[in-house]
C-alpha cells in the first residue's frame, strides 16, 4: 500500500472526528464530542455542516496543513437509502443532495463537507462502508408486512475492521469466522458476521435505546400518539431522535456524567443505564438465535466499551452465549483511510451512485 495524505472525517450524531494521515501516520487529529445543548443551538444539518466543518478547518491552520495538499477526503458519509455494496464510492453531486435529508445529521453532514472541499478544491472524496451497506440474507430481509423491508443498515465501517483485527488476534481470518459486532455509541448496533458478510443486524431503529434515541418502541401506542393530533411530525421526530434514550430519560448523553450520578447512589440513573445494557444483551441475544448459537466470538468496540461498568453488566447476561471480547474506541479512521489508499492505489474500483437507482448488486 503506497503512501498518501488522505483527510478522513467520521462524524457521529454526538461526536466529531477527523484526521490527515501522510503515508499511513495521523500528523493532525481532532476528536470533539458536543453537548445536548451545542446540539439544539445547531440544529439541522445546515448549521451543523457550518459547525463541524469551522472545527476542522481550525484543526487543519493550527497545524498548517493546506487543503491543496491532500490527495483524497474519506468519509463516514451517507447518500441514498437504497442498498450499498461495501467498499468505496464517488461522493457526487446527487448524493449529496440527497444527504441533505438524511436522518442521521453527522453522517449527512459529513458527506455534505466532502462534497463541498471536492468541488472548492478539486479533491476527490469517497464514502467508504456507508451505513447503508446491505448483503444481510433474504429471509433476515422479511419484516412482517409485506410493505416494508428489514434493512442491513449497521456500523458497517468499525465492526468491520474491528472484526478483521480480532479475528487476526485469534489466528484466523475474518472470511471464516462468526462473530456478534456490537457498536456502542451515540448509535448502537448488533450486526451478525459470517464468512466475511454481514448477514443480519439488529439496528439503531429496531434494537436498543441509545444515548439520544429512542430504539424499539411499542408500535401500537407510537401510532395512537401520531394519529392523535396532539404531535407535529417534528415533535415525533425529536421524541425518537434527539430527545430520547439517555437524554430523554436522564437529560444528558454523556455517560460518564451518569456513571458519577449511579455512583452518588442516583437510583433512577443506574435503572436507566441497566435499562440500555439490558436491552443491547436482548439484541445479542437474538442475534446467537440467528445463528443457531455458533459464535465464535461476541465483540464489544465503540465509545461506551470503554465502561466498565456497562460492558461489565453485558458481560453477566451474554458471556454464556460465547467468550465477549471487549475493543472499546474506534477503528473507523484507519478504515477509512486504508480503503481510499486501496483505491488510490487501483486495488479497489470506487462505485458510481446514479440518483434513483439501486446501488447493491
Amino acid at each position: 500500500m503506497s503512501g498518501h495524505r488522505i483527510l478522513c472525517i467520521n462524524l457521529g450524531s454526538t461526536s466529531s472526528q477527523a484526521a490527515v494521515f501522510d503515508d499511513g501516520v495521523p500528523i493532525a487529529e481532532i476528536e470533539a464530542s458536543h453537548s445536548a445543548e451545542d446540539l439544539k443551538a445547531h440544529a439541522g444539518i445546515a448549521a451543523q455542516t457550518a459547525l463541524r466543518k469551522a472545527l476542522i478547518e481550525k484543526l487543519l491552520a493550527e497545524k498548517s496543513i493546506d487543503l491543496h495538499s491532500i490527495e483524497a477526503i474519506a468519509a463516514r458519509g451517507i447518500g441514498t437509502q437504497g442498498r450499498y455494496q461495501a467498499g468505496a464510492y464517488r461522493v457526487s453531486r446527487e448524493m449529496a443532495h440527497d444527504a441533505l435529508s438524511a436522518r442521521h445529521v453527522g453522517l449527512g453532514v459529513g458527506t455534505q463537507i466532502a462534497y463541498a472541499w471536492q468541488e472548492e478544491y478539486g479533491i476527490p472524496a469517497y464514502l467508504y462502508d456507508v451505513v447503508q451497506t446491505d448483503e444481510i440474507t433474504d429471509v433476515a430481509r422479511i419484516s412482517g408486512t409485506p410493505l416494508i423491508a428489514r434493512s442491513g443498515a449497521t456500523h458497517t465501517l468499525n465492526t468491520k475492521a474491528v472484526a478483521r483485527k480480532v479475528a487476526a488476534e485469534l489466528g484466523k481470518a475474518y472470511e471464516t469466522v462468526t462473530f456478534i459486532m456490537c457498536h456502542l455509541g451515540g448509535g448502537i448496533s448488533t450486526s451478525l458476521h459470517q464468512n466475511g458478510r454481514i448477514v443480519d443486524v439488529t439496528s439503531v431503529d429496531e434494537g436498543t435505546f441509545t444515548p439520544d434515541r429512542s430504539g424499539r418502541v411499542p408500535c401500537v401506542k407510537l401510532l395512537q400518539m401520531a394519529l392523535s393530533g396532539k404531535y407535529t411530525p417534528e415533535s415525533l421526530k425529536a421524541m425518537l431522535s434527539g430527545n430520547a434514550g439517555l437524554i430523554g430519560y436522564l437529560g444528558t448523553n454523556d455517560c460518564r456524567e451518569i456513571e458519577r450520578r449511579i455512583a452518588q447512589a442516583d437510583q433512577q440513573a443506574e435503572l436507566i443505564y441497566r435499562a440500555m445494557a439490558y436491552q443491547t444483551a436482548k439484541d445479542i441475544g437474538a442475534l446467537s438465535a440467528a445463528a443457531c448459537g455458533c459464535v465464535d466470538a461476541i465483540v464489544l468496540t465503540g465509545g461506551i466499551a470503554y465502561s466498565k461498568l456497562f460492558t461489565g453488566w453485558l458481560h453477566e447476561m451474554v458471556s454464556y452465549l460465547a467468550p465477549v471480547i471487549v475493543r472499546p474506541g474506534s477503528m473507523e479512521m484507519e478504515a477509512l483511510y486504508q480503503g481510499v489508499c486501496r483505491v488510490l492505489d487501483g486495488a479497489e474500483q470506487a462505485k458510481e451512485y446514479k440518483l434513483g437507482e439501486t446501488v447493491f448488486q
